[in-house]
């Protein structure tokens, strides 16, 4: 037995000398798992022992370990006090001035093109339209052939594309993978889904290799789509000009000039009255007083086509612009990149 107990004190010691050492309370709990927890060093050396030792020593075995074990815990106990209060006695013995100001916490606040993307869905929600999403990597049929732009249209040379190495590892032209160059394949993508009427709008970021101070290669776009019984160019231009006033203001119109879409049969330029100078020419608006906002038009039947409506029965009309470039007229912002080099100044000034 009194092997015993030295080994006992022995551990009693060590725990002692390293408990002493230790600087923080992660330590305090650290030392006394190695000897006072289940797995401690003196709990294993008591199972040792009660194991090999005869039956009528193994209560004064476990007596003599149980009482180091409740010197372990009372030393552990008042370490975590001794550092308690030394917390304590560090918190009262610091100083604070309280005649200084406070210290304000700035509020954080949404981006500008976030502000303008929401104001643009909440009018167009009030018109009936959903928002549908989509992918930003597309396919070829979804981006282009859908829409009646097949591998050698023309029309993909409005369109500088990033192209996506597919399955084989090829990237470029006849690659069948590519950034969505616009949100149109998200119109595609909800036709394929579901039957007329369809009433969207597809807001998100597009890819294109543009860069100038009016373009980026990733900008903002927003798309609408409305398919249905009767639907005629009027009620197109009726949409866009409920938008336009409410957007920038009541004083505004809207002009459409004939252009061309693949997938748009008419189609029209989109051209708002320029809000700065109130149509009477600028040179933001190069004195025409107006400002060219993005493309509209009548779905094309050949559109129709691919996705399975009746072009017999069915009419419908789709436009698009930039939200970035929408946001620029709102706010005033004369360089696209503004809204993308991440300066808290400028962010600052929108709320």
């Amino acid at each position: 037995m009194a092997s015993l107990a030295d080994e006992l004190q022995q551990l009693f010691q060590q725990f002692s000398g390293q408990l002493e050492a230790a600087a923080n309370e992660q330590a305090v709990r650290k030392v006394y798992a190695d000897f006072g927890g289940a797995n401690g060093a003196i709990r294993l050396k008591q199972k040792e022992l009660i194991k090999s030792a005869p039956n009528d020593q193994k209560r004064v075995i476990g007596q003599a370990t149980n009482e180091i074990l409740q010197n372990v815990e009372a030393a552990f106990n008042a370490a975590l006090g001794r550092l308690a209060s030394q917390a304590e006695a560090r918190e009262l013995a610091r100083s604070v001035d309280v005649t200084l100001p406070g210290r304000a916490h700035r509020l954080g606040h949404l981006h500008p093109i976030t502000l303008a993307r929401r104001e643009i869905e909440a009018i167009f929600a009030q018109l009936g339209f959903t928002v549908a999403v989509g992918p930003q990597v597309e396919t070829d049929f979804h981006n282009f052939e859908a829409l009646a732009m097949p591998k050698d249209h023309p029309a993909r040379d409005m369109q500088d594309t990033f192209y996506v190495a597919g399955a084989e590892g090829a990237a470029g032209e006849g690659a069948d993978v590519v950034l969505r160059t616009h949100t149109s394949p998200v119109q595609i993508r909800t036709m394929l889904a579901r039957k007329p009427p369809v009433r969207v709008i597809m807001p998100g970021t597009v890819y294109r290799r543009d860069d100038d101070a009016t373009h980026s290669p990733m900008f903002n776009q927003v798309e609408g789509l409305c398919v249905d019984e009767g639907i005629t160019f009027a009620d197109l231009k009726g949409v866009l000009l409920h938008f336009a006033r409410r957007f920038f203001g009541e004083e505004i119109g809207v002009r459409l000039r004939p252009s061309f879409f693949p997938f748009t049969e008419p189609s029209a330029e989109i051209d708002f009255s320029h809000g700065t100078c109130k149509g009477r020419g600028c040179r933001t608006c190069k004195n025409s007083g107006w400002i060219e906002i993005g493309g509209a038009g009548m779905v094309d039947p050949e559109v129709f086509r691919h996705v399975g409506y009746d072009s017999e029965k069915y009419t419908g009309f789709a436009f698009g612009w930039g939200i970035d470039r929408m946001a620029m007229l709102k706010y005033g912002v004369d360089n696209i990149n503004a809204f993308f080099e991440g300066d808290v100044r400028f962010a600052r000034q929108f709320r």
